[in-house]
């Protein structure tokens, strides 16, 4: 018997042998956690409009404004893991790491909640949306399970730090990138206003330490370091005094700042939003760090004021993590690494380092930056949880981490990972290739492992690809859970005609158009939700089709093959249109946690305990391969539909 199937468009359900969160020990972390959030929202509003009008805007709750200020020193200062102080254990719970069936139980909460702004008898009031998911992996009875027994560890384990858009993960890894213990925390998306999409940094801090606090180390493994991985472009603002955020991180895939990106290209000598692709491979764009954290300097008090004082800490969210893991305000490491770096429109590619016209450019000369470092070098020792004493010596962008667990270290190889949004990599060696501004393609940071040069590439980016089956499952219920939606779309042989551009964020390459907004077109009164979900899936393989025409035009030799990682990949439905649409292999590797595995190779290269000769000398083991079914003139004619209908949401912002 085998246990649940990966969700589609989340990350893949654990493996047999994985251990899952343990339920009984969520509430102190959770319950610490909202406290603290009520706590730093009210503290946000005294200082900005006084007690006042604090109260009367928090619906005069005396309560909430006391259970606020005891909340918040309990996440801040870490009381909540006090409050359940599990450890990875070893031998006495070994056992039930060989034996392991699941069910899966998921809990959704779902809170709306409207404000009114106190600044003008006219203002309209803000509506907040949040949905949180919470599934929980448990074992069944013992009678009802089967034996088999796990193989014990071939090296050291690495732990490798998971955090996403979605959710939050730790997992042990051996060199043979066996999986020996898993837990996954889905941490709250806040969405404030349309195009708005945020995150708590105290509630990625407190899923880590959740995570961190349930996986099991197997009798005669030894954990030897830990590594990270993270969402890139994510901006995280912080108080270097107090060691709290200052505002929620605005996440990569929000658009307030269209805005401050038309100001910024204006202000540019060319007017153009490529002025600067020399200097970092990036246009000016909603999607990289340096625009978000321009737009919250001149937005949010809170941010203003620290900046005025000197004391804004900024990072992506590896930064964050190592920082809080470190020891935050108590001797905490203020780090980053080139591949998360390269996403800021901060850092040189050429010299690696923060770029003087850039800062100027953006005014940034007060803001206190990460040092950058090497994707594998130890950074520091991790002094809070159950890691307490370990280095931390491996950090990876999650889709540079990817290419590094999918082992495409060659120049030529490519992979594409298919998770709340899509990303192509496409390895250039030691070359920092600037592409045309036509081709859409940006020029990155591959990553830089210890005692080699760096290693660049070219990506094709994606916003919206599994989130757009998070849509149709809390937006429009149309699936209850998104492994659904490739049996709903099974339902029917094509799309009867219907195009889902899923423009929720714009479009990214080849487009890079901020104006545009989703839209469904070609629906008639045929069209059903089974068109619907396989036009959703469809979307994410046109646009993948897309940056592969653009990568086939830039290259001297045509794509042969197409790697693939990430939760989408667990359909088989999807996978297959991506090969039809294509016409080249689609291959699918058996060991579905490449992004987590490659932060586990950047972290034990930096700190000496597996070998480059043991982890590159192969492959990643067994791969599934998916060929066209389709003929050349059926794929041509509904690619030309796809082209019509993305014309359909340019403009439409």
């Amino acid at each position: 018997m085998q246990p649940p199937q990966g969700s589609v468009g989340t990350r893949p359900a654990l493996p047999p042998h994985a251990v899952p969160c343990a339920p009984e020990h969520k509430f102190p972390e959770r319950a610490a956690h909202r406290l603290g959030r009520i706590g730093s929202q009210i503290a946000q509003i005294l200082a900005a409009r006084g007690l006042a009008s604090a109260i009367s805007s928090f619906c005069g709750g005396g309560v909430s404004f006391a259970l606020g200020i005891i909340g918040n020193p309990l996440s801040a200062r870490g009381f909540a893991s006090r409050l359940s102080p599990i450890k990875p254990t070893t031998g006495a719970r070994a056992a039930p790491c060989q034996t392991r069936m699941f069910t899966k139980t998921t809990k959704t909460t779902t809170t709306v909640t409207t404000t009114v702004t106190q600044n003008g008898s006219n203002a309209a009031p803000t509506t907040t949306t949040r949905t949180v998911r919470e599934t929980v992996f448990s074992p069944l009875n013992k009678e009802t399970t089967e034996s088999a027994t796990m193989s014990a560890p071939t090296s050291k384990l690495i732990a490798a730090v998971d955090q996403g858009t979605s959710s939050s993960r730790v997992i042990l890894f051996d060199k043979a990138a066996t999986v020996f213990s898993v837990c996954q925390k889905e941490v709250e998306q806040i969405n404030k206003n349309p195009g708005w999409c945020q995150m708590d940094p105290l509630a990625i801090m407190d899923s880590i330490d959740v995570c961190s606090r349930a996986v099991v180390v197997p009798a005669g493994g030894e954990i030897a370091a830990v590594g990270v991985t993270n969402q890139r472009e994510t901006t995280v603002v912080w108080d270097s005094k107090t060691g709290l955020p200052l505002a929620d991180a605005v996440v990569w895939l929000d658009i307030r700042t269209r805005d401050t990106v038309a100001k910024l290209v204006e202000k540019t000598p060319s007017k153009d939003k490529n002025h600067f692709q020399k200097i970092c491979g990036l246009p000016l764009s909603t999607y990289f760090s340096a625009v978000k954290l321009r737009w919250l300097l001149d937005n949010d008090k809170s941010v203003q004021e620290a900046h005025e004082a000197g004391r804004l800490m900024f990072g992506t969210v590896d930064s964050w993590v190592i920082y809080n893991l470190t020891g935050g305000i108590d001797g905490g490491v203020h780090v980053t690494d080139v591949t998360n770096a390269s996403r800021t429109m901060l850092m040189n590619l050429k010299t690696l380092q923060w770029d003087a016209e850039m800062i100027e450019f953006f005014g940034f000369e007060k803001v206190l930056l990460p040092e950058i470092k090497k994707s594998s070098e130890v950074y520091g020792y991790v002094k809070r949880g159950p890691f307490a004493g370990l280095p931390i010596s491996g950090c990876v962008g999650d889709q540079q981490a990817a290419l590094l667990g999918q082992r495409c270290t060659n120049p030529g190889d490519l992979k594409n990972t298919y998770g709340t949004g899509c990303f192509m990599l496409f390895n250039t060696g030691e070359e920092a290739v600037i592409p045309t501004p036509e081709s859409g393609l940006l020029a990155t940071v591959a990553y830089h492992l210890a005692d080699e040069s760096p290693k660049y590439a070219l990506e094709g980016s994606i916003a919206i690809a599994g989130a757009a089956v998070r849509w149709l499952r809390d937006n429009l219920g149309l699936i209850k859970e998104a492994s659904e939606v490739g049996e709903l779309a099974s339902m029917v042989e094509n799309t009867g005609g219907v195009y889902f551009v899923t423009a929720f964020s714009g479009l990214y390459a080849p487009y890079w158009r901020d104006d545009a907004r989703g839209c469904i077109v070609g629906l008639t009164q045929y069209s059903n939700k089974s068109h619907i979900a396989r036009a959703t899936l469809e979307s994410v393989c046109w646009q993948t089709k897309d940056i592969v025409d653009m990568i086939n035009k830039s290259s001297a030799t045509p794509l042969r093959r197409l790697k693939v990682d990430g939760g989408l990949t667990a359909s088989d439905l999807c996978m297959q249109i991506q090969a039809d649409v294509l016409d080249i292999p689609v291959e699918r590797p058996t060991m579905a946690e490449t992004t987590a595995f490659g932060a586990a190779i950047a972290a034990a290269i930096g700190c000496g305990v597996w070998t480059k000769d043991e982890l590159f000398g192969h492959g990643v083991g067994n791969v599934k391969v998916f060929q066209s079914n389709i003929g050349d003139i059926e794929r041509q004619e509904r690619f030309a539909g796809w082209k019509v209908a993305v014309e359909k949401s340019f403009g439409s912002a």
